[in-house]
């Protein structure tokens, strides 16, 4: 019996660096976070962890409504020149779509 509690003992303390280590990588940019990710097994990540709560966790902002987004910059559709958000603050409003439309 004893034994037993030993290696559940263990098998929890893994759990729970493996659960702070998932925690750690989703506070990372996205690259760094994609690179984790994809050396990740899905199903046991997904299924295994509370991955959800930690994702909202981890990624809440603080930005309210009314609140100047983070200034960023993307290259143009071309990809011969870059556009930076700022560069629009006070001319004309933009729209950020994030998702799928297929």
């Amino acid at each position: 019996m004893r034994v037993l509690l030993k290696i559940a003992a263990v098998l929890l303390l893994v759990y729970a660096l493996f659960l702070a280590g998932l925690f750690a990588a989703m506070r990372q940019p996205p690259e760094r976070l994609g690179r984790i990710m994809a050396k990740l097994p899905g199903p046991v990540v997904f299924l295994g962890t509370p991955f959800v709560p930690m994702w909202n966790i981890a990624k809440a902002g603080s930005l309210k409504a009314g609140d100047a987004a983070a200034d960023f910059e993307l290259p143009t559709v071309d990809k011969q020149s870059r556009v930076r958000l700022s560069s629009f603050r006070g001319r004309q409003p933009v729209v950020l779509v994030f998702g799928s439309f297929t």
